[in-house]
């Protein structure tokens, strides 16, 4: 059994870019990409030099979702043991979901099942303009499981959402635009560079404010209005109370660009 790792990792400037590299199978999820993307989740939430993370998959596909030779062995395995490995899944969704740090998937290709799942899990998607998306499920007697269908409930309707589900049709990256779920279209081939200057625009932007923007967008679609009220109220008295705000308002009064980045490295934890 090889050793290499299924999650690639980089860095340029203040992002942090995470590719999944299951090439030869169009990065179909492994068993091992669970743990390895939570981890290197977890490890860049805890660096101050990470302002944001793209995830992307390797080469022209980002994910055609769970290896079908791996699901057909579940058969053969208990209710309760199928279900724990399918909360692997799950438990990475909300990793993604909910990481402290803006994650901006990068489509090349075509995301299908799980992959689908993964990339309208992070906050923003940037995609190759003849990439497709696909819930795909039916067509192998399956359901939608990885969140999908409360992702795509978020922006299409409950007809639009069915017909997805049922019929397993792709949808192209430029229809998915139009309805709100991908930020930007790009060339082939440029998503990941496209993603990367998006990234890199948000993340030298104040990370604990941006970590309470993040909270209040994922819960905005389905709060009321008093909830919505009441968080932004939390929230903005916490922010009022930051050193942020301090940095932030002094620059925009003298008229100067804002150092957040130099507040994270006074926090930054000595190497010893």
């Amino acid at each position: 059994m090889s050793d290499e790792k299924t999650v690639l990792i980089s860095q340029q400037g203040a992002v942090r870019i995470l590719t999944n590299s299951n090439p030869g199978a169009r990065n179909a999820i492994t068993p091992t990409l669970y743990a390895e993307l939570s981890a290197a989740l977890a490890d860049a939430a805890n660096d101050p030099e990470v302002g944001a993370v793209v995830f992307t998959g390797a080469g022209d596909f980002f994910c055609s979702g769970g290896d079908l030779n791996l699901l057909a062995k579940r058969r053969e395995l208990p209710a309760s043991e199928r279900r724990e490995k399918l909360e692997g899944l799950h438990d990475l969704i909300r990793d993604i979901r909910d990481f402290g740090k803006p994650v901006i998937a990068a489509v090349e290709g075509g995301a299908a099942g799980a992959g689908l799942s993964m990339a309208l899990a992070c906050d923003m998607l940037v995609s190759a303009r003849d990439a497709f998306y696909t819930v795909a499920y039916v067509k192998v007697g399956l359901t939608p499981d990885g969140g999908a269908t409360a992702f795509l409930a978020e922006f299409v309707s409950r007809q639009v959402l069915t017909e997805m589900c049922l019929t397993g049709d792709r949808m192209t990256a430029e229809r998915l635009h139009a309805l709100g779920a991908v930020n930007r279209l790009t060339d082939k081939g440029a998503a990941l560079a496209e993603a990367i200057a998006l990234a890199a625009k948000v993340a030298d932007g104040p990370q604990r404010a941006s970590a309470r923007i993040k909270a209040l967008c994922r819960q905005a679609h389905r709060a009321t209005l008093e909830q919505q009220l009441e968080a932004e109220a939390v929230y903005m008295v916490e922010s009022q109370a930051d050193a942020e705000a301090a940095e932030g308002i002094d620059a925009f009064l003298g008229k100067r660009r804002a150092d957040f980045a130099a507040l994270r490295r006074k926090t930054k934890p000595d190497a010893s």
